[in-house]
């Protein structure tokens, strides 16, 4: 049965974690250091393995890889931008812009994957970055798994030309794309920051979307397929609040993970409603979203792949 939530987390444990020049181009919720004297990998891991070590306290089933040493790969903390998995026992594999992150892919994760999970097909449309066309995986594209509709607001990104071909590759999935922007007028760099979708509810920041009719024929499609929109400001977004992820433990209970910043920039109210669908889990990320400018729901890659029997 296609569900939204799954159990099963993909999270890849970083060596070399830092401020990436080429990403933060396009990334305004980076910070770069002042102080170079700060080993920030060390502090990384120690955030991930405490991370990890919560999940699985929580009875979540985590999948941990370490990442290389060589290539360079200082984003590796984020796999959700290179893969995804599908009910179907399909794995996308996606083009990424910056040319540092394109090294993440690694076929020896699917081949390990594989062991446990069902693989039926490997699609793999990385080569729209030689067309400078991209599509960056669930930063990209907030999946509605119930309903079959992908969510994307247009970035460098996030461009037309890769969500037409992932449309046509995954078949029965409608896209809705729009356009957002921060207080800068920047293009919000991945919907996964201003968007978290749930099983019956989705946090939107509808502050970040300018076009009226846009963001009203986006509230609409939303409300048609029977979701809660809990609206975030923008405040909130900068403070990762949209960058949450809706997985469930192995007893089905539901957990939405979040950031100690999220959790700290939420008001009493949506607290309250948010606790009604789901038991919260705050984790300590404040240096990685720092640095990296990318959250919770950034480094859990779900894996909705069918489990061998």
């Amino acid at each position: 049965m296609q569900q939204q939530i799954t159990s099963n987390i993909l999270m890849i444990r970083p060596v070399r974690f830092g401020f990436n020049p080429q990403t933060a181009e396009s990334n305004a919720f980076m910070q770069e250091p002042d102080n170079n004297t700060i080993d920030y990998n060390n502090k990384a891991q120690a955030l991930f393995d405490r991370f990890v070590e919560v999940l699985r306290l929580n009875d979540v089933n985590v999948f941990v890889f370490d990442d290389t040493s060589n290539p360079y790969t200082p984003d590796s903390i984020f796999p959700n931008n290179w893969v995804s998995f599908h009910h179907s026992g399909r794995v996308v594999l996606y083009p990424m812009e910056a040319e540092n992150r394109r090294k993440e892919r690694r076929k020896d994760i699917l081949d390990k994957l594989g062991e446990h999970f069902d693989i039926t097909e490997i699609i793999d449309i990385s080569y729209l970055e030689e067309n400078s066309s991209f599509l960056e995986g669930t930063g990209s594209l907030i999946l509605d798994r119930i309903n079959r509709v992908a969510y994307a607001c247009l970035s460098s990104r996030t461009n037309k030309l890769g969500l037409d071909v992932w449309q046509d590759r995954m078949k029965n999935y409608k896209v809705v794309s729009f356009n957002a922007e921060d207080s800068n007028n920047i293009p919000v760099y991945h919907t996964n920051v201003m968007m978290c979708m749930g099983d019956s509810f989705v946090l939107l920041c509808l502050e970040a979307i300018p076009n009226l009719d846009e963001k009203h024929a986006l509230i609409s499609i939303l409300e048609a397929q029977g979701k809660e929109i809990i609206a975030i400001s923008l405040e909130q977004m900068y403070a990762f609040a949209g960058n949450m992820l809706l997985i469930k433990n192995n007893q089905d209970r539901k957990i939405l993970v979040m950031s100690s910043q999220a959790f700290r920039s939420l008001t009493t109210d949506q607290i309250s409603n948010l606790r009604e669908k789901a038991d919260l889990l705050p984790i300590d990320l404040d240096e990685i979203e720092e640095l990296a400018g990318g959250s919770a729901r950034c480094m859990m890659a779900e894996i909705h792949l069918p489990v061998k029997i």
